[in-house]
């Protein structure tokens, strides 16, 4: 009796000793970057959107892309990026692995539309109403 309680005491503190976690953790595991980005709008207000935004400057122009995340009535996610450059104006929507970049065409009543072949994108406020032919696709921006 004394032997098997000395043996699974033994047996219990190996298991004890050897299962010690680490602090230095796997070394093939890539460390998440833990960094957070605050995305503020024109009055520096924290805005609640996920979106990521970058400015660059060439010789006094400046390009703006602003990379949104969209969601169709189906729960589909998409990507949609705003390119505001002094050539062109474009949004850039990628789903599936396939992206569609369409140029500005108008801006009218607080409504900005893209068209290219038959595709046309209408951007009011949170919406993005995407027909072509005759589908039309409803999104609306994801908030975090």
């Amino acid at each position: 009796m004394k032997k098997s309680i000395l043996v699974l005491g033994a047996v219990l503190t190996l298991t004890a000793i050897s299962c010690k976690k680490s602090e230095s953790g796997n070394k093939s595991v890539i460390k998440a970057d833990s960094s957070e980005t605050l995305v503020t709008d024109t009055n520096g207000k924290v805005d609640s959107v996920t979106q990521s935004s970058s400015t660059i400057e060439v010789n006094g122009q400046k390009t703006e892309k602003t990379d949104f995340v969209y969601k169709a009535t189906d729960g589909t996610l998409v990507k949609v990026v705003f390119k505001n450059d002094p050539k062109e104006n474009t949004v850039a929507i990628t789903s599936n692995k396939k992206t569609f970049t369409l140029p500005k065409t108008e801006t009218k009543d607080g409504e900005t539309i893209y068209k290219k072949d038959d595709m046309t994108a209408r951007v009011k406020g949170d919406s993005l109403h995407l027909e072509q032919g005759n589908n039309i696709i409803e999104l609306k921006r994801t908030k975090i």
